[in-house]
């Protein structure tokens, strides 16, 4: 079968590869009909590029339909299933507690990681992705969720990731009618978790750097801003001089505006991968520039949900500012399973309320994704969300 690989740094290549193999009861194989690329993704090329090995297969958001299904899978040839990212098993006692991305089961103990994830480097288990035609989906009789044939893939393919960790991540940030909101970062993340709040009867002021990004959430009744010390004063005067109430981080490690991270990140990235590692595992290696910013605009008693992706263990913080404003901090991998209740019902109205109908700004086959990586890398050609849809000719 065709798949992405990773390749080195920054460099991705669509491959040929042996077809998956069902290995457990509980194992599934679906022909993946649609496939994100997340900001993840491009951390993996980069920042967290040690950890990846040539020819690991790409990608954490799949949907598709069972062509074989494993004795204990609780599924059947045909069915049309969604693949959360995190692999769990449903009945440890993280999975019993709704901890998905915990899961004592699939936990890369060896890595001290928690529940192991597709297409998501050593750290997580090296398991192979779903950027693919054929995918071997671990844990099936738990983690596929199954759904219905009338809408198409766009509505479903993002309970993946993109839909569940937004609304995780506005659910620990803890707002819903009349409250205020900034949401750092208008990536996909950052586009739904906006939307979200909004949905959830919030205010919501948008920051993002890239004029497209910010069109993009306009449309959806955000208030958008550039970045930035004006930004920060002006979300300030919109709220009586407090901040909002709450601050959604969906940048993560590689923000803009962190020169000094952003050195440490390139310095690190010449390292050979054992060094390189180490670097990683005891060092501060994260551009924190929205953060700092998150913390500086957020009023006092307020809180911060983190979605964006930080890997630095070391990484400075200003506590005293922490303590001092009392902020509260909430963050981790989405627990997929847990939100798919409320997430379903929304993505099947017909009237879209969380626009997920407006998201996809390319679809491209499997040999079109290297250079996809680069558009979405470059914020090049209006690039904000791409889906790989390998069954394309």
């Amino acid at each position: 079968m065709k798949a992405v690989t990773w390749q080195g740094a920054d460099k991705v290549s669509t491959e040929t590869v042996d077809d998956p193999t069902i290995q457990e009861p509980t194992d599934a194989i679906i022909e993946v009909t649609s496939s994100g690329v997340c900001g993840s993704d491009l951390h993996l090329i980069s920042v967290l590029a040690p950890y990846m090995n040539e020819g690991d297969i790409m990608g954490h958001e799949p949907m598709g339909r069972v062509v074989e299904a494993g004795a204990a899978s609780g599924l059947k040839k045909g069915d049309r299933v969604v693949i959360p990212f995190n692999i769990s098993c449903g009945h440890c006692w993280m999975c019993q507690h709704s901890l998905y991305s915990q899961c004592e089961t699939t936990q890369v103990k060896e890595k001290e990681s928690g529940a192991s994830l597709l297409g998501f480097s050593s750290l997580y288990g090296s398991v192979p992705g779903g950027q693919a035609e054929y995918l071997r989906v671990p844990h099936a009789d738990f983690g596929a969720i199954k759904v219905g044939d009338e809408l198409p893939d766009n509505r479903y393919v993002f309970l993946s990731d993109v839909l569940p960790t937004a609304w995780q991540g506005v659910k620990y940030a803890d707002v819903g009618e009349g409250d205020t909101i900034a949401v750092y970062g208008l990536g996909p993340i950052g586009q739904m978790g906006a939307r979200m709040a909004r949905h959830m009867g919030a205010r919501v002021f948008g920051i993002d750097p890239v004029p497209e990004r910010r069109e993009m959430a306009a449309r959806h009744g955000i208030e958008v801003f550039e970045g930035g010390e004006d930004s920060i004063g002006e979300i300030r005067e919109l709220t009586e001089g407090r901040g909002p109430d709450a601050v959604l981080d969906a940048v993560g490690m590689e923000a803009h505006g962190s020169p000094v991270g952003g050195a440490i990140q390139a310095a690190a990235g010449l390292l050979p991968d054992a060094a390189a590692q180490k670097v990683m595992e005891t060092a501060g290696v994260d551009r924190l520039n929205a953060l700092h910013d998150a913390i500086d605009l957020v009023r006092r008693g307020g809180t911060i949900s983190i979605s964006g992706v930080y890997g630095g263990a070391a990484s400075p913080m200003p506590l005293l500012t922490l303590f001092d404003k009392q902020i509260q901090m909430r963050m981790g991998q989405c627990n997929v399973k847990k939100w798919i209740s409320d997430l379903l019902p929304l993505v099947e109205d017909p009237s879209d309320p969380l626009g997920v109908d407006d998201l996809i700004t390319h679809r491209v086959s499997l040999d079109e994704a290297p250079e996809a990586y680069r558009k979405f890398r470059d914020k090049d050609d209006h690039c904000i969300k791409v889906v790989i849809e390998p069954q394309a000719s």
